[in-house]
């Protein structure tokens, strides 16, 4: 070939003739385009198949002759719009370039003068009366009309499908033209896919109006002159033609089903004939009709009355057939009777909701959808497949049927209308609702694009295999290489992205617990008028409703968003609360964590997106005075409520872990009290989240305790390096420091209110004396008691040493020798019985090992603990119980000093280590319960007797904890009545709505029972 004859590569034409098929044309010459001609060859070279644009010119040029190609030639040389819109057509869709070959002078409707210019302008394309004129003309109805005014056509069926057919084509070819321009001509404007949809849905409706027309005038003429008809005397019926689907909803395909329902009014046999003639006409002229939407579906009547709809609708109808109904919309015929049947069946539609299981219903739907796609085109399909359009369309749908009951804003038609409504209401995220958006217009497009290749009903993307399709797809899209992938793989990447957004947005808004909550709430009780919000504050059992009503007032007043997201999320919190065990109080601590995080941007979204943090949320809220108090200035925690499972964050964090990342947070301050207030609002964070865990039932005692004294210990730790750094500066020194953790403390038990009881101990550095050792040891130990003991409003962090040798009378340190001697000559029996749960928690760590080893003698004496000395210990235990014992409380209620409770069961266990923890070294730990099951194993306590006091242990236990949490202050009570027994009971594990007395007799029998071992062991009495 030589080289006159080449044409670039770079054209992406791949037919070896293309270079003197172009100079045919009068565009190339040599190895370059003609002088004038360069505009036109690189706007053929970007058109999405560049081989079929150049062989549709040729053909067009045969079809119209030199003269007509030459005016042609001339135009696309000059009109930037024109050379856009018919090059990126001819290349685009071989089904209208097959129409222009057909009617070749329907390039003139190309022209600029007849299309949007530079500017994308929507006024400028025709709207749906313009378009239904145009086709009324086509078939001679736009001044015809029968004696009532109704548009009748001039020609009948089936002349009528013919010209109708031709006109259609003609604004679908303008139409896509627009829609396309800008793949050749990159400067055009580009017509937003919305737009396009819209435009189509407005041309299906027209063309069902001259459909209608064309039925009308046929019928008309079928029924002559009988019963004494004139010639222009209207049909004696009325027909109403409602668009359904992705006609109704102004969303239309380029190649759809229109979905429709008849209703009619007088003879119903001639409003079928009519309907079927309307049916038959406007599917044999351009796209089919679909009337299986209707009552009963194929098996029910073509043409039911408007009180036979509203019939059916009220006893039959299913939930899949309301959600349809979202998208009814008049759209040809007698436009009152359409608009009486929008009206009658409206609320039914908005009260769908109300139907039991209508959320799983939806959701079933959907999935049998999924089941019922081929399997060799699920990962190929737009529309069906996961992550698809109709993913989106069924996530709106849902929301706007579950909210829409009381919110008339967001009842649109139009998915992307009604996400953007969702979005401005508050139900969706903006974030969510922008990518949920961004991914259905993209899948849009690439739907719109694959059916206007040969106009056919398509939804599936080109498999891999097929290059050619994709790269056309790719083309017809505008998408380009990126510099690390091709155009083909830009394609494949943007398709999968959205996909996958789809999918996960779908799955979050789809399957949002929050919607089953809402559904389940009556649709009168979505709007929070006084009125309804009085009544369903009552039912719901509030001791207050007036006072409730001015919270919901204070959070629901004004037009922001937040206000408007309270208004969504109030109806399904209050339910929430009303299952609560005190819903007045959990209501006033919402209104107060709203308030405090009123300027945290995530707080309601979050709540609205995760609907088990929201339920979570109000049952703590609800049950606990403490919680309710410490979560505005904890926020942190409301991000954990969500989690789910045993690796969900709000119960997976290890102890361990979060004390090291407190003492990495604490070190970075060098000033005790700087440290100390970073250590008590760490702890105050770990603190809540463990609160909330325990109250929601995912954590038991056992680990509630280990890592409420965890971050105790943490915080001591920080507290006490932070001390010695204080005193030091840096300079080595004078003596190592271990603190001693003894009670609660020293045995991993504490509660949400406990003390620290501890010891201080040193030993003097080398060359240092033991005064000077002391005395700095001292300024150590209460500068970290003072750091942690500052005020605060965090929960108190109170270290208390009356447990030192000579209690508050003795030094705050001694050294390790000092103990030795105290613990030797002048220790009680007491004292030793305290050591039981002294464990090192701070400080040094060999000096701590060393403490211990010092008084493992005197705690775990090796002969045993003579009998005297266990009298002694019983006669100590019944004067605490009896002088310590607040007066008036019921001692079967008391959790610490009562019946079987804390203080029976930990003094039964103890004497049983001070009697064998010699000869048995299982029994030398600080744990109660651990030291119980050793006993067991050791035979020095039978299993049964065991499992009871670990019973009582446990319950007592729990109960303290959960009374000072719903209290919001310390307590060893249990409540006998009222709110605080059904919260004590509630967090214990019981239905707020019991009887909470069956909790009260589960603690006293639980207690009584392990009373009875108690007697047995401790007291010795059969």
């Amino acid at each position: 070939m030589t080289r006159a004859h080449r044409a670039p590569a770079r054209l992406g034409l791949t037919d070896p003739d293309a270079g003197p098929r172009l100079g045919a044309l009068g565009w190339w010459d040599e190895d370059a385009p003609v002088p004038g001609a360069e505009l036109v060859v690189w706007a053929l070279a970007r058109s999405p198949d560049p081989d079929l644009a150049l062989l549709a010119v040729e053909r067009l040029r045969e079809a119209m002759g030199e003269q007509e190609w030459s005016t042609l030639d001339e135009a696309l040389r000059t009109d930037q719009g024109l050379r856009g819109r018919l090059l990126s057509v001819l290349g685009g869709s071989t089904a209208l370039g097959d129409h222009l070959v057909g009617h070749p002078d329907r390039w003139r409707t190309l022209r600029t003068e007849h299309t949007p210019g530079r500017t994308y302008d929507a006024s400028r394309l025709p709207d749906l009366e313009q378009r239904t004129q145009t086709l009324f003309a086509a078939v001679g109805a736009e001044h015809a009309r029968d004696a009532a005014g109704a548009p009748r056509a001039t020609v009948l069926e089936p002349a009528g499908i013919g010209v109708l057919r031709l006109a259609y084509r003609d604004q679908v070819l303008a139409l896509a033209a627009a829609d396309l321009q800008s793949v050749c001509e990159p400067d055009l404007p580009v017509v937003p896919v919305e737009v396009v949809a819209a435009q189509l849905a407005d041309l299906a409706a027209a063309g069902l109006r001259a459909s209608l027309a064309v039925a009308d005038a046929t019928i008309a003429d079928a029924l002559g002159t009988k019963d004494g008809r004139e010639p222009g005397d209207p049909l004696p019926c009325r027909l109403a033609v409602i668009g359904m689907g992705k006609c109704g909803g102004r969303e239309l395909n380029y190649v759809s089903d229109i979905d429709v329902i008849f209703v009619a009014e007088g003879p119903t046999d001639i409003a079928t004939r009519l309907a079927s003639t309307m049916m038959r006409v406007a599917t044999e002229a351009f796209l089919e009709v679909d009337a299986n939407l209707r009552p009963e579906g194929r098996q029910g009547a073509l043409v039911r009355t408007l009180d036979g709809h509203v019939s059916y609708y009220e006893r039959w109808a299913k939930t899949w057939e309301f959600q349809a109904l979202l998208k009814a919309r008049p759209v040809a015929g007698d436009e009152d009777l359409a608009r009486e049947y929008c009206e009658a069946l409206a609320p039914m539609v908005w009260s769908a909701a109300d139907r039991d299981d209508f959320v799983a219903d939806v959701r079933a739907m959907r999935r049998r959808v999924l089941d019922h796609i081929r399997a060799e085109h699920a990962d190929r399909e737009l529309k069906l497949g996961r992550g698809g359009l109709r993913d989106v369309e069924f996530a709106v749908q849902l929301l706007q049927m579950v909210h829409g009951r009381g919110d008339e804003t967001i009842r649109s038609q139009n998915t992307l209308e009604a996400l953007a409504a969702l979005a401005d209401g508050g139900y969706v995220g903006r974030d969510d609702a922008a990518n949920l958006a961004a991914s259905y217009r993209f899948l849009r497009l690439l739907e719109h694009r694959v059916q206007l290749q040969k106009m056919r009903r398509t939804h599936l993307f080109p498999p891999d295999d097929d290059t050619a399709g994709l790269r056309w797809l790719a083309r017809a899209a505008k998408l380009r290489a990126d510099g690390s992938r091709d155009a083909v793989g830009v394609l494949q990447h943007e398709r999968s992205r959205h996909t996958v957004r789809v999918r996960r947005l779908h799955e979050k808004l789809f399957y949002r617990p929050l919607l089953e909550s809402v559904a389940r709430v009556p649709g009168e009780d979505l709007v929070l008028t006084s009125e309804s919000a009085m009544r369903r504050l009552k039912a719901l059992g509030w001791t207050s409703p007036q006072g409730a009503l001015g919270h919901l007032q204070a959070l629901t007043s004004g037009v922001s968003r937040a206000s408007r997201i309270q208004r969504a999320l109030l109806p399904v919190l209050l339910d929430e609360l009303g299952h609560s065990a005190d819903p007045d109080h959990g209501l006033l601590a919402y209104r107060k964590v709203s308030e405090a995080l009123a300027d945290t941007p995530w707080f309601l979204g979050y709540l609205r997106d995760e609907g088990i943090a929201a339920e979570r949320l109000m049952r703590v809220l609800g049950t606990s005075r403490w919680v309710a108090e410490m979560m505005p200035r904890t926020p942190e925690v409301l991000r954990l409520l969500a989690g789910d499972g045993p690796n969900a964050e709000l119960v997976a964090r290890r102890p361990d872990e979060v004390a090291a990342s407190l003492r990495r947070a604490v070190a970075r301050h060098t000033d005790p009290e700087s440290a100390g207030q970073v250590g008590r609002s760490m702890r105050r964070i770990e603190l809540v989240r463990v609160a909330c865990a325990d109250l929601l039932g995912l954590l038991d005692v056992p680990a509630v305790c280990g890592a409420l004294s965890s971050i105790w210990v943490a915080v001591l730790q920080a507290a006490l390096a932070a001390a010695e750094r204080g005193q030091t500066g840096g300079d080595p020194a004078p003596a190592r420091i271990a603190v001693i953790g003894m009670g609660r403390l020293g045995g991993a038990e504490l509660g949400y209110s406990s003390d620290a009881d501890v010891l201080f101990v040193c030993e003097p550095a080398e060359g240092v004396d033991d005064a000077e050792a002391v005395r700095y040891a001292k300024a150590v130990a209460e500068a970290t008691v003072s750091a942690l003991g500052a005020p605060s409003p965090d929960p108190p962090l109170e270290v208390d040493t009356k447990l030192r040798p000579e209690g508050k009378s003795g030094p705050l340190v001694r050294t390790l020798d000092s103990y030795r001697q105290y613990y030797a000559r002048l220790a009680d029996t007491w004292e030793y019985q305290a050591l039981l749960r002294a464990r090192p928690v701070a400080g040094d760590e060999e000096l701590g090992a060393a403490f211990v080893e010092a008084i493992d003698p005197y705690r775990y004496p090796a002969d045993g603990l003579p009998d005297e000395k266990a009298v002694e210990i019983r006669r100590i235990k019944a004067r605490v119980d009896n002088e310590r014992l607040p007066r008036r409380a019921d001692k079967a209620l008391h959790t610490k000093l009562g019946t079987g409770g804390l203080s029976d069961v930990e003094w039964t266990v103890q004497l049983l280590q001070l009697q064998h923890a010699g000869a048995v070294p299982s029994l030398r730990t600080p744990s109660t319960l651990e030291a119980l099951d050793a006993a067991a194993k050791a035979g020095l306590v039978d299993p049964g007797d065991a499992e009871e006091l670990v019973a009582g242990w446990t319950m007592a236990t729990h109960a303290r904890a959960a009374a000072t949490l719903v209290r919001g202050r310390p307590t060893d009570e249990v409540p006998r009545s009222g709110r605080d027994l059904v919260a004590v009971a509630s967090a214990l594990g019981h239905d707020p709505d019991d009887d909470p007395g069956e909790f009260l007799d589960e603690y006293r029998r639980v207690t009584r029972r392990a009373r009875a071992v108690v007697d047995r062991i401790f007291y010795l009495v059969d």
